[in-house]
């Protein structure tokens, strides 16, 4: 594989996380060219938040941390709008972009180190059956499998989930450790009492 790839790159609102799915509806020209060009070859794109500007319009600028987009789903709901799910691959860096003539973003990105396989932290399992009953309710929406024994994936299903803004979704995405993104996780729990604290009843 690679070291370095050059790809499209989608500004967007939110975060996506190595093995989520983000559901897209897709209109502008540019951006239905990209998924076009994608399903055709077989290839993905890259999902960045944005650091300025707007979804819609003239590019934004994107944050430098972001994650490859794999379509598994595409529908042609009304002409000229795609109905799209993607699932989060790997992590990238940007290392350069560039506007294409139509308007898209393309950059030139490096692919962050994956996480060693590593056993769950004891400490931290406390923070396991709220997940366990979130993605249960979720369904579909968490593809299997559930590797609620990955602290990794876990990590990243509870970093997707919660109610918390934008540039905290983003820290947490840049984390390459994965015990201190469960450590913060468990510590917001806490704090807003959506699990026991230490010595609690």
């Amino acid at each position: 594989m690679p070291e370095a790839q050059n790809f499209p790159l989608f500004p967007l609102n939110t975060v996506l996380f190595p093995q989520g799915l983000l559901p897209l509806r897709i209109f502008e020209a540019r951006y239905l060219d990209m998924v076009s060009r994608c399903l055709r070859d077989d290839r993905s794109f890259g999902i960045c938040a944005i650091a300025a500007g707007a979804e819609v319009g003239m590019p934004a600028l994107p944050r430098l941390v972001g994650t490859e987009a794999r379509i598994v789903e595409c529908d042609m709901a009304q002409p000229g709008v795609m109905e799209i799910v993607v699932r989060g691959e790997r992590r990238f860096a940007i290392e350069d972009h560039e506007v294409e003539t139509n308007g898209l973003l393309t950059g030139t990105v490096r692919w962050l180190p994956e996480p060693a396989p590593r056993p769950y932290p004891p400490a931290l399992r406390d923070i396991l059956p709220l997940l366990m009953q979130i993605v249960a309710e979720l369904g579909e929406r968490v593809p299997a499998p559930h590797r609620f024994d990955d602290p990794a994936w876990v990590g990243a299903r509870y970093a997707e989930i919660l109610p918390v803004p934008l540039d905290a979704k983003q820290a947490l995405l840049e984390l390459d450790d994965v015990r201190s993104r469960l450590e913060i996780i468990q510590r917001f729990l806490r704090d807003n009492a959506l699990i026991a604290a230490p010595g609690g009843a």
